[in-house]
């Protein structure tokens, strides 16, 4: 195992972390736990050196609105001395958060949960132009610095979803030790990105990576194409490993969570952390990744460039988050993925299926795509 330090904290953590957030399950169901096999996976990682945990109030649940599995299955996996050897994390789900009592009253139950008296990193989870200026008028700040103080968590940090611009307001609003942001080889200009985590770097903050693998669909079915391009490499590595070491090959990132499900998945990963070093892909290398983005692309639907000129919707619609969306299901042909991407928008009434053909976004449309068939379309293949 590798391990990379963490800039502020100076602490040695493993390039591979492990989220709570995918594991084996019975039945299919995610809000139970298949928790035998789940146990030894989470206890072998740790035992040939992950010595990072990552989990969150509703993971393993049933909506967001309600506790999951994943906190009180992690503290039960991490008796008999596992808890000591890794580095635990958790998150506050921000979006339930109502008054500054409730910031200490989750943490405390999460404790519980998890069965420890401390956490060594604590994130905000979830953090976006909504959630932020909610907490940070609620006194998350002086939260933080009292949890802190009194030893209930060693680390403060956040997790984000949101714009570019979102993020380096968050960053400068407090200390942090932390950020968790999303980040491959497919989004490198998605939300914070590849310059939401160079600003990160440049202010010293630790940086752990969620979806390096854009929730499985970069490692599952490969489009004959995109292998093709994969094979040609003279050293053979697995499309898992592919998107792995292209996020590892960044020397600013400290950790790349993944959400495993079988003990399968997690020796590769193990395997390939042991070649995660930093800026150790070739030039033919990211040659062929460059192949693989155009391959991917060219299974666009839409030819949408996200010039926002159809925005505002008058009925609500997010028009290029549906159209994302869209393209997600064409190049990685995950529809459960997709299915969830588009479970987000309906949450927030953004979906395609609002979309009353009035015509108004396709006056301002630079592409001139025919906006109301394609959401016609979509929310035809989604709802």
């Amino acid at each position: 195992m590798l391990y990379r330090t963490m800039p502020r904290t100076k602490q040695e953590l493993s390039v591979l972390g492990f989220g709570c957030m995918r594991l084996p399950l019975i039945g299919g169901r995610y809000d139970q736990i298949d928790e035998g096999p789940a146990t030894e996976m989470l206890r072998y990682a740790i035992d040939q050196g992950v010595n990072y945990v990552d989990t969150a109030w509703t993971y393993h649940g049933t909506g967001m609105t309600k506790p999951g599995g994943s906190e009180p299955f992690t503290g039960r996996a991490l008796q008999n001395g596992y808890r000591e050897k890794v580095s635990l994390t958790t998150k506050l789900p921000c979006w339930l958060v109502k008054t500054r009592q409730d910031m200490d009253d989750f943490l405390n139950r999460q404790l519980e949960r998890l069965q420890t008296d401390h956490l060594d990193f604590y994130l905000l989870h979830g953090l976006n132009a909504t959630q932020w200026p909610k907490l940070r008028d609620l006194g998350v700040r002086d939260f933080l610095n009292r949890a802190l103080d009194d030893g209930r968590i060693r680390h403060a940090g956040f997790s984000f979803h949101d714009e570019l611009n979102v993020f380096m307001e968050i960053v400068e609003a407090y200390d942090w030790t932390c950020c968790q942001i999303q980040y491959n080889y497919m989004d490198e200009e998605y939300q914070a990105g590849a310059s939401g985590l160079q600003y990160a770097v440049d202010r010293g903050l630790g940086v752990m990576i969620m979806e390096p693998l854009r929730g499985g669909s970069l490692a599952g079915r490969i489009p004959p194409e995109v292998q093709s391009i994969w094979d040609r490499a003279s050293v053979k590595k697995s499309p898992a490993e592919w998107g792995l070491r292209y996020v590892w090959n960044h020397p600013g990132v400290n950790v790349v969570l993944s959400g495993m499900s079988s003990m399968e998945q997690v020796e590769e990963n193990i395997q390939s952390a042991g070649r995660g070093l930093p800026q150790s892909l070739s030039y033919a290398e990211i040659d062929l990744y460059e192949e693989v983005k155009r391959a991917y692309r060219a299974r666009f639907k839409v030819d949408c460039t996200n010039c926002q000129y159809c925005m505002p919707c008058p009925n609500g619609v997010d028009i290029p988050g549906n159209f994302e969306v869209w393209n997600n299901l064409a190049m990685y042909e995950d529809m459960k993925g997709t299915k969830a991407q588009y479970g987000f928008l309906k949450a927030m009434a953004k979906d395609a299926g609002q979309c009353t053909q009035c015509g108004v976004c396709e006056m301002g449309c630079t592409q001139f795509i025919p906006i109301g068939e394609v959401l016609e379309e979509i929310a035809a293949a989604l709802d």
